[in-house]
């Protein structure tokens, strides 16, 4: 009966050698194949449930990959789909469902369900519904459902519903529901619901439903319905429903304008309303209707102002105030009460 179990325990210790050996060798194990079913280790072509501490080297995995540290950086052309759970998991290429104990991290692209407590990051492309406590981030395009915490940003085209609580920003286009607590901005075009708790901007154009607390921009065109708690600006044109706590500028300014201080630019469409001035510089023009305390049209005006004081060069309709000035009138008509216009 010793015999026996001596015998047997030589036979397991043997058969445990043979398996670390072929683990070595293979740097895995695996059950019943070396390429699906049940592996421990660094296994690089697998199906099924596979265990490692961290990938090396991986072509691909599809099933369960559970990681306890994030990927090698010889693990860059690697394609895990399925389900990836970890401290840090990671891959070439993720597709599927990740989820991390504290972050997840594709080289390339990460598609799919991601779930981290700290961030998510993408090399290339982040894609789906993807949330983290702390930050997200891709190296080109994030597209989908995309929450962060503190920060969120793309290398070139942010899309779909992204909410950040801190910051967001694309390096090229941003489209869709943006939210930001604190700024938002783009260097290329910004179309769709953008909200930002302080201050919102892009370098060419937006579109859209664009609200900010502090202040609103565009380097060329802002067009929507746009309202800032201080200020708001164009480069080129500003047009829609614009309203602002204290001023608004561009050189073209369309629609219904609303500001607590400052309405100005060089030409004014629509209706200005304004609690401090409604300005347009020499050689400008308006056409519309103004009502401020103060308008100073120190060009062509076509259509009515109404304020304490008018002014404009020449006029083609009328000015109502206590006060209304029109330079290229005759002498003695230059200066009018209640009403005036070009005689």
């Amino acid at each position: 009966m010793k015999n026996m179990r001596s015998k047997t325990k030589g036979a397991a210790l043997l058969l445990g050698l043979a398996l670390t050996a072929g683990a070595a060798r293979t740097q895995s194990l695996d059950i019943p194949s070396k390429t699906w079913g049940l592996s421990f280790g660094n296994s690089k072509e697998f199906s099924g449930l596979r265990f490692n501490f961290r990938d090396s080297q991986v072509k691909y995995v599809k099933g369960i990959n559970v990681t306890l540290w994030q990927p090698r950086k010889d693990n860059d052309e690697s394609i895990i789909t399925g389900l990836s759970l970890g401290v840090i998991p990671g891959g070439g290429h993720l597709r599927g469902v990740q989820i991390g104990l504290l972050g997840i991290a594709g080289s390339r692209s990460v598609t799919g369900i991601s779930l981290a407590a700290l961030g998510v990051g993408a090399g290339d492309d982040l894609t789906g519904i993807n949330i983290a406590g702390l930050g997200m981030g891709a190296g080109k395009n994030m597209a989908g459902f995309n929450i962060a915490g503190l920060g969120m940003g793309a290398g070139e085209n942010l899309s779909g519903v992204n909410i950040a609580g801190l910051g967001m920003g694309a390096g090229k286009d941003m489209e869709g529901i943006n939210i930001a607590g604190l700024g938002l901005g783009g260097s290329g075009d910004v179309t769709g619901i953008n909200i930002a708790g302080l201050g919102a901007g892009t370098g060419k154009n937006m579109t859209g439903l664009n609200i900010a607390g502090l202040g609103l921009g565009a380097g060329e065109n802002l067009s929507g319905i746009n309202i800032s708690g201080l200020g708001m600006g164009a480069g080129k044109v500003l047009a829609g429903l614009n309203i602002a706590g204290l001023a608004v500028g561009s050189p073209e300014i369309r629609g219904l304008t609303i500001a607590g201080g400052v309405v100005g630019g060089e030409i004014l469409k629509g209706l200005q309303i304004a609690g401090g001035m409604v300005y347009v510089p020499k050689e400008g023009s308006f056409t519309g209707g103004a009502v401020s305390p103060f308008n100073y049209i120190r060009g062509s005006q076509t259509g009515v102002t109404i304020g304490i004081v008018n002014y404009a060069w020449s006029v083609k309709g009328v000015q109502l105030g206590l006060v209304n000035i029109v330079r290229d009138n005759p002498a003695g008509l230059k200066v009018l009460p209640v009403f005036n216009t070009s005689f």
